[in-house]
C-alpha cells in the first residue's frame, strides 16, 4: 500500500506531456552547476585516449560513473533539485542526485545531456522500506539521463541504461537483474546489468528480471534538463514532506 498524501498536488502527470523533441544542452543550470571547481576536479580524474569522438564520450562517462560511485556515498535524500556542487561538497547523495552529477560532468566535458521523465510505481521501492510501505509515495518521479554521442544534427542519444553496453548485452551477460534491495543501488547497478524501463529485455538467470517496465506508470517525455522536468512536474514529495524527511533520509545510507 503506497501513499499519495506526501506528493505534490495540482500536478498533471499523465502520459507524454512535452519535451519529446528535447535537443539537450551543455549549458550549466541551477542543478547542473558544472562550473563549480568540485565538478572540474572530477573531470580532472578522467583520462581518455580514444580517437573516435563517440568512443571518447562513452569512455568519459564510464569513468565518471566509477568516480562518482566512489566519491558520493549513497543515501535516501529526497531533495532532487539539490545542485550538483552541494552533493559533491556533502559527499553523499541519492541515485537521482548521483545521476545529476554524472550529467554535470558530461556537460563539463562538452557532452550534451537531456532527461526522460518517468513516473515509477512506489512499490518498486518496497524492498528498501519494508516497514514503511504505508508512507512510500505512490509515484516516484525519475529523471533518466540521455547523452548525445556526437555533435551532428542527426546524432544518436545514449540512455544511461546503456552506458556500459546495450540492453541486450547487459541482459545476456549471466547477471541477475536489479532487485532494489541490499547494498546495491540503482546507480551502481547500471554498470553490471540491464535497467530496462521499456520491456525490451529479460535476464536469463534466476532471480530478478531486467525488465522493469511493469513499474512505469507514465512516460512524461524528454526534457532539455532535469531543471525543466522538475519545474513542470514537481519533485516526488511535496515541499513540507521534503523538509521533514530530508534531515533523516538525507543521511541514511542506502542499503
Amino acid at each position: 500500500m503506497t501513499s499519495s498524501l506526501l506528493t505534490p498536488r495540482k500536478r498533471s502527470r499523465v502520459g507524454t506531456t512535452g519535451g519529446v523533441a528535447a535537443t539537450g544542452s551543455t549549458a550549466p543550470t541551477r542543478i547542473l552547476d558544472w562550473r563549480d571547481p568540485l565538478v572540474a576536479s572530477l573531470l580532472d580524474g578522467i583520462e581518455v585516449t580514444a580517437e573516435s569522438e563517440t568512443v571518447r564520450r562513452i569512455d568519459t562517462l564510464r569513468q565518471a560513473h566509477r568516480l562518482i560511485t566512489a566519491a558520493v556515498r549513497p543515501v535516501y535524500s529526497v531533495q532532487d533539485e539539490r545542485p550538483v556542487s552541494e552533493v559533491l561538497r556533502r559527499g553523499r547523495g541519492s541515485c537521482s542526485q548521483r545521476l545529476a552529477v554524472l550529467e554535470a560532468v558530461a556537460r563539463a566535458a562538452g557532452v550534451a545531456t537531456r532527461v526522460r521523465g518517468l513516473l515509477v510505481d512506489g512499490t518498486f521501492w518496497y524492498p528498501r522500506f519494508p516497514r514503511l510501505r504505508r508512507i512510500v509515495p505512490d509515484r516516484v518521479l525519475l529523471a533518466w539521463p540521455e547523452f548525445r554521442l556526437d555533435d551532428a544534427p542527426s546524432a544518436s542519444w545514449l540512455a544511461v541504461s546503456e552506458l556500459f553496453g546495450s540492453l541486450g548485452e547487459l541482459s545476456d551477460d549471466g547477471e541477475a537483474g536489479f532487485t532494489n534491495s541490499g547494498s546495491e543501488t540503482l546507480f551502481e547497478a547500471l554498470a553490471r546489468t540491464a535497467i530496462d524501463w521499456d520491456g525490451a529485455t529479460l535476464c536469463p538467470t534466476a532471480g530478478a528480471g531486467c525488465d522493469l517496465s511493469a513499474y512505469v506508470v507514465a512516460d512524461l517525455g524528454r526534457f532539455d534538463s532535469r531543471d525543466e522536468l522538475f519545474a513542470r512536474h514537481g519533485q516526488t514529495l511535496c515541499p513540507v514532506a521534503r523538509v521533514l524527511a530530508e534531515p533523516v533520509m538525507g543521511r541514511h545510507r542506502a542499503a
